[in-house]
């Protein structure tokens, strides 16, 4: 058995398919892993869906910003904007069974000796503190609170985690941290506008994974989000994944017995 993890999909599923088929991947002896964002920009949203929930228990993922996105417009929040290519999901007849789905994902998970997540772990944060955090959010999803999220989900204010948050407010912080980071200070606060290459921070921030005070710097980290890193290695125990297919980049999967990435070329 051979557990991969995929990037960012953003709704393709052909090269998923074409590269899974050059792994002779085997659904009833290995798994799929994503770090989120499974749909969105690409022309295969609702394929993805139906295809990755077809796998069942031989796949798991993180949700991602673009996937949350989705939720949000299903529940009436916002109307899609124009980049967006979610329409086809809306209005299939398995709808809201593919949503119910997708929203009981979860926000950050354990694969062996790996963390995977959609965007990142903020410095101040220890892994156990980050999955009691993730698990916290996940609740919210689940539960009966889950529109009251959706409403205030969007935002960049607070922008740095403090114990005593409370309610929609500590969920969105968390909620970005997981999904939308990726420059901060060494304290945590973020700073969500700039999605430039790591080497052109905004003053005063770095990207979440350089600061030396992090408190997962020894940890096995799994993520996807920030393709202006094209897949780069920033570090010793990071794993970044969006190698920026959806911009003509590589699709990137990786083999997490043996850590080989295997690509796609768009």
């Amino acid at each position: 058995m051979t557990n991969y993890v995929v990037g960012d999909l953003q709704g393709f599923l052909d090269p998923l398919l074409t590269l899974l088929d050059q792994l002779e991947f085997d659904p009833s002896l290995d798994r799929l892993w994503s770090v989120g964002d499974v749909v969105n920009r690409g022309p295969d949203s609702l394929e993805t869906l139906r295809y990755l929930k077809s796998l069942g228990d031989r796949f798991h993922m993180t949700l991602g910003n673009h996937d949350l996105h989705l939720l949000a417009i299903a529940q009436g929040v916002r109307p899609p904007n124009r980049k967006d290519t979610l329409d086809d999901i809306l209005n299939a007849p398995d709808r809201d069974e593919l949503l119910h789905w997708l929203q009981h994902q979860s926000i950050m998970l354990s694969a062996g000796p790996y963390t995977l997540v959609h965007a990142g772990i903020p410095p101040q944060w220890s892994l156990e503190e980050a999955f009691n955090h993730a698990h916290e959010v996940e609740a919210i999803l689940r539960g009966e609170q889950a529109g009251e999220f959706f409403n205030a989900m969007y935002g960049n204010t607070p922008d740095i985690w403090h114990p005593d948050l409370q309610g929609p407010e500590r969920w969105r912080v968390i909620t970005n941290y997981f999904t939308r980071m990726r420059f901060c200070t060494a304290e945590g606060q973020l700073e969500l506008e700039t999605k430039s290459a790591p080497d052109k921070p905004p003053a005063g921030f770095a990207a979440w994974y350089s600061h030396g005070n992090r408190k997962t710097r020894l940890d096995n980290i799994v993520f996807g989000h920030w393709a202006a890193l094209e897949g780069k290695l920033k570090g010793p125990y990071l794993y970044p994944l969006d190698t920026g297919y959806i911009w003509g980049g590589r699709l990137r999967i990786m083999a997490l017995e043996t850590g080989e990435y295997f690509h796609i070329s768009a």
